[in-house]
């Protein structure tokens, strides 16, 4: 099967949520996240997972198969800066092969390779910026 991003329901038994989000299908029944899941932390960009169809015809996971391989913050964005500055560091995550999303208007989910150089709280502390960062 050759693997293409769709976009999948989700539902959450533990929070009895149905997300609506982006993954790459591996097979019919496994996925690899395309984006981040703002319900189920466990679901980051690249993490891979396999999956049932429940009655309702939502996905669920049944079990991760493979951690993501990035590291993944989460914090709230404040109007301290205007969306152009943020895509300026969003912008550079991706060049250096992370990945950025912004949900709702105000939380920023940072996800970057292991080995990256960027060192976002000392990029947040330069411009004085101190963010709430979003903890499981």
């Amino acid at each position: 099967m050759e693997s293409e991003e769709i976009r999948i329901d989700v539902y959450d038994k533990r929070n009895r949520v149905t997300t609506s989000l982006y993954a790459i299908r591996l097979s019919d029944s496994v996925f690899r996240m395309a984006e981040n899941d703002i319900i189920n932390c466990r679901l980051t960009f690249g993490t891979e997972f396999k999956t049932k169809i429940n009655n309702d015809g939502q996905y669920e996971v049944v079990k991760i198969l493979k951690e993501s391989s990035f590291t993944t913050r989460r914090f709230f964005l404040t109007s301290q800066f205007t969306q152009t500055e943020y895509m300026l560091l969003g912008d550079e995550i991706a060049k250096r092969g992370g990945f950025w999303q912004v949900n709702l208007g105000s939380m920023a989910i940072i996800n970057l390779p292991k080995d990256c150089d960027i060192d976002i709280d000392k990029i947040f502390k330069t411009f004085n910026f101190n963010p709430t960062e979003i903890t499981d």
